[in-house]
């Protein structure tokens, strides 16, 4: 048995290395994708899985699938390594685990489909054109992300018929037990780096590729974008400002000395009341709340931003926190200047609005509140929209910064060179505050 065990295993690596060279010779971007996997046998998985370091392939069944279908193997190895190369891997936070899995095949299935590459074709079955034909109603790009967000309002028979007709491998080693989650930091980091440099070569010898590619594209650049750090991003409007707190780090050496020639061995150390920090103490948040924005996403976004308001760390005790609703007109500005209150703004919010979008308005009211004092040291105005609107025509006094909830494609929109501008999807507004 170990003679018959050892040329199984033989023959799986010689399988999967033919597989690798025909998939490295109709994708030749892929190249550092491809052998970013090491093989490792396995009786414990049915067919195939991955850890982001190993390819782990059952020698007997793999055999047999490559007697079936030479395709399919193709198509299964391709399969593994874009779960990689996107890194579906390490992306399942606060997911349910069974529908993230689903959400994966689905979005490296539907790559592999937009490919045509006569190495990897198969028939596809009408009810996988229709699962396409839902999603794509929804989304510009199949990513994992949106398809999660989109099948976990599916009903239980389309989840498990989809579920079979999308699986290809197993994901036992995806989900980490406590000793496993240094190992993901560093699959992480490992297929971060071949993500960017696979876009970039496909983005150097774009004029050398067929349109069929485009999925690939789209889907990389969907993995490698980067993800804002919002907590970060407010601190940007912080000023520095004396607090009455007590400073540990710091002490007057006059008391210090004293101390010592007055009693030789004991200095006199007292912290000082005062330290000076960088808070954000004015602040002005625009809420576009025209036909087009969602109330539900509105009032994530509010949500989130208030667990972030509320920390000690970013926000003086008192504050003056100015929250602007409006359309193509100002609806409605509510005047803040304690955490507490913005609870209670929360709990009672209702949405004014529903015209058009135009920016200009808000910015004029809060030209306005300036000229009238009701900001002493305005840093930062951040404007939360979904659409597109008319800029104002000259860069505005203070910072500001235009919130855009968009699918992952929807990036081309535009902003004035002085504004800063942030892509959120819808599902990292539910996320903001982490």
């Amino acid at each position: 048995m170990d003679e018959r065990a050892r040329k199984l295993q033989n023959i799986g690596e010689r399988i999967l290395n033919s597989s690798r060279t025909e998939l490295y010779m109709n994708m030749r971007f892929l190249d550092l994708a491809l052998g970013g996997l090491e093989y490792e046998a396995s009786q414990s998985v049915s067919l195939s899985a991955t850890d982001g370091f190993s390819l782990f392939y059952n020698p007997q069944a793999l055999a047999d699938l490559y007697c079936e279908s030479r395709n399919s193997v193709n198509r299964m190895y391709l399969h593994i390594v874009l779960h990689c190369v996107l890194r579906h891997i390490v992306k399942y936070e606060n997911r349910i685990p069974a529908l993230w899995n689903i959400a994966c095949d689905i979005a490296v299935e539907a790559i592999i489909d937009d490919l045509n590459i006569r190495v990897l074709y198969r028939a596809e079955s009408l009810y996988r054109r229709e699962v396409y034909r839902r999603l794509n109603a929804e989304l510009k790009v199949l990513t994992a992300q949106g398809i999660y967000s989109i099948i976990s309002r599916w009903d239980k028979t389309d989840i498990e018929k989809t579920e079979r007709e999308f699986l290809v491998d197993s994901h036992e080693y995806w989900y980490p037990n406590p000793h496993s989650k240094k190992r993901l930091e560093k699959c992480e980091i490992k297929w971060g780096k071949i993500g960017e440099k696979t876009e970039t070569e496909m983005e150097m010898k774009a004029f050398e590729m067929s349109d069929d590619t485009d999925c690939v594209a789209a889907q990389l650049r969907a993995a490698n974008r980067k993800q804002y750090d919002y907590k970060d991003f407010l601190r940007r409007f912080s000023v520095l400002r004396e607090e009455t707190s007590v400073d540990n780090d710091a002490f007057d050496l006059t008391f210090y000395t004293y101390g010592m020639s007055l009693y030789g061995n004991m200095p006199l150390i007292e912290p000082p009341e005062f330290r000076e920090v960088n808070k954000i103490e004015d602040f002005a948040l625009v809420i576009d709340t025209s036909r087009s924005c969602s109330g539900e996403l509105i009032r994530a976004f509010l949500e989130q931003t208030y667990t972030i308001l509320k920390t000690s760390e970013s926000f003086f005790r008192t504050v003056n926190i100015h929250i602007i609703q409006c359309d193509d007109r100002v609806r409605s500005d509510t005047e803040l200047h304690s955490l507490d209150e913005i609870d209670q703004y929360l709990e009672k919010l209702e949405i004014h609005g529903g015209g058009g979008t135009d920016f200009r308005p808000a910015f004029a009211y809060v030209d306005e509140l300036i000229e009238n004092s009701a900001f002493k040291n305005l840093r930062g105005l951040v404007y939360f929209t979904d659409g597109f609107g008319t800029y104002p025509a000259r860069r505005t006094k203070y910072d500001t910064a235009f919130v855009f909830v968009h699918d992952i494609g929807d990036d081309d929109v535009s902003v004035p060179p002085w504004a800063v501008k942030i892509i959120l999807t819808p599902d990292e507004i539910t996320g903001i505050g982490r």
